[in-house]
């Protein structure tokens, strides 16, 4: 059975206001910015990356690095779809259009989990690094720099380009500081590089193993996944077609430098193994130098996780619009998450993903890390899937940037990301899969049952227009509303599984 909305179903009448555009005000050089500080390289080097140095220990660098390497795949994936279908929905928008509604509700479901947790778990680690100043519990720290975040996501977009573009070459001058510390105070050789060996029990070394390596490698891609936002602001970014691509792939590579080049610094300049596992940034580099060093260094990620506090409420509020705009809950829901503020921003949005995102900040996320990788991996290897259709029919015909190598360049992701995703806990597996099942369930008991009025994936009417032109190409009829427009081969779901 295949499930394909027709164009005159996919313009429905709606219910509520006529949802709104957002605003093309950005170019290549604001949307990497934005999208750089979302992948907030020093706040991951200095947050997330640590944890990783106590299982991996001298092979962080390597499992990153491999990690970045399949993020290459990833990143050609969203750059051709994100300039076919280039909407705020970002993922989810992409994959129901080729690959069907349920896969791009699940995809919803997914980076939604990822979009709620990864704020507040980032967030809170903004304590640790105020500690030289002033002593604020993590919950407290977590919470304030949400809200902040919040305010500055009500501001117009292009203000919030220049804001976290401060910031990010704040963050960028302490991720290099650290670097070149670390290479100064070598304690080891390039060739602990390719020996794995962590600190294990009463001081002793362990070895670390490939499967660590593979189990570890969902983290990896959730380290440099930020380059993901480009394709949730392709509707804001100004010639899209053109701009997306560059910017995911400009963005990876120089996140992929930011993070992995202190990260080697620090394995080779770590005093001992053990010091290497307790992933104390702080005391390193002001073992290395001094404490007004430790202090700068330690000031300037503060504001990098404020950075990026302030780029993923961008981010994900633009995804719940998208959510609204295209029909996936009950009406009111829908005409609330759709409106727009002063300033162009969806704030009924931003306050939602912001203030819930604060109380977060207040719950035990220890386990949270793991559904996060879990949650990336499966996003990844569902937008891999849709890649595989986005050569079909009409979609054929529209201006794209085209991936070299598909389809292999899809399959090996697909083969790739679902073994790695077999070598994940259990727990995380299930925590994850039982999300998706009740997310599943609502998709079969609203969803599907309303599916002239509801869950409507729609191009933006501005760059429907090559669609539709593409479709008339390829002899197909299109129709053409206000504000949104559907076609055969780019409405939801053409000739897609359910």
């Amino acid at each position: 059975m295949t499930e394909t909305i027709s164009a005159p179903q996919a313009l429905a009448p709606a219910t509520g206001p006529t949802p709104q555009k957002l605003k093309r005000s950005i170019g290549v050089v604001g949307g990497t910015l934005l999208t750089l500080s979302c992948v907030t390289p020093a706040s991951t080097l200095f947050v997330v990356v640590p944890d990783l140095f106590a299982d991996l220990g001298t092979w962080t660098a390597l499992t990153i690095a491999i990690g970045s390497l399949l993020c290459i795949g990833v990143a050609f994936c969203y750059s051709e779809l994100g300039t076919l279908i280039p909407s705020a929905g970002g993922e989810y928008a992409m994959v129901s259009t080729l690959a069907g509604r349920l896969a791009g509700w699940l995809v919803f479901v997914l980076s939604l989990l990822v979009v709620m947790i990864v704020p507040p778990v980032i967030a809170m680690g903004t304590a640790d690094y105020l500690a030289p100043i002033v002593h604020i519990p993590a919950p407290v720290a977590g919470g304030g720099v949400m809200l902040l975040a919040t305010l500055a996501g009500l501001l117009d977009l292009r203000a919030n380009a220049w804001i976290t573009g401060i910031f990010l070459v704040l963050e960028v001058v302490a991720a290099a500081l650290v670097a070149v510390l670390g290479f100064a105070h070598g304690e080891r050789g390039a060739d602990a590089l390719v020996h794995g060996v962590a600190a294990g029990e009463s001081g002793a070394s362990s070895p670390v193993t490939a499967m660590m390596v593979v189990s570890g490698l969902a983290i990896a891609l959730f380290i440099t996944q930020g380059f993901s936002t480009a394709v949730y602001l392709s509707e804001e970014l100004e010639n899209p077609r053109r701009n997306v691509a560059r910017t995911v792939l400009a963005t990876l590579a120089i996140s992929t430098a930011v993070i992995l080049v202190p990260v080697i610094a620090i394995t080779v300049g770590a005093p001992d193994l053990g010091a290497l596992a307790e992933g104390d940034l702080s005391g390193m580099v002001t073992a290395w130098s001094n404490s007004a060093v430790g202090t700068f260094v330690s000031l300037c990620v503060a504001l990098a996780i404020i950075n990026a506090g302030i780029v993923m409420v961008i981010q994900n509020s633009r995804v719940l619009f998208a959510s609204a705009r295209d029909k996936a809950w009950p009406e009111p829901v829908n005409n609330a998450l759709a409106k727009l503020g002063r300033f162009g921003s969806p704030w009924v949005a931003t306050l939602v993903v912001g203030v819930p995102g604060a109380a977060l900040c207040f719950v035990n996320l220890d386990t949270l890390y793991g559904v996060t990788g879990v949650s990336v991996t499966g996003m990844y290897l569902l937008v891999a899937v849709a890649a595989l259709f986005a050569r079909r029919g009409a979609h054929r015909q529209v201006a794209a940037w085209r991936m070299p190598l598909w389809p292999a360049v899809p399959i090996a992701l697909i083969a790739v990301l679902a073994y790695i995703l077999t070598q994940q806990e259990t727990q995380y597996l299930l925590w994850t899969g039982g999300i998706t099942a009740v997310a599943t369930l609502y998709w079969a008991l609203y969803l599907r049952p309303r599916q002239d009025s509801r869950w409507l994936v729609s191009v933006p009417e501005d760059e429907a227009d090559e669609a539709v032109e593409a479709a008339k190409t390829a002899g197909a009829p299109a129709e053409v509303g206000a504000g949104t427009a559907a076609v055969p081969g780019i409405a939801v779901g053409e000739g897609a599984p359910a």
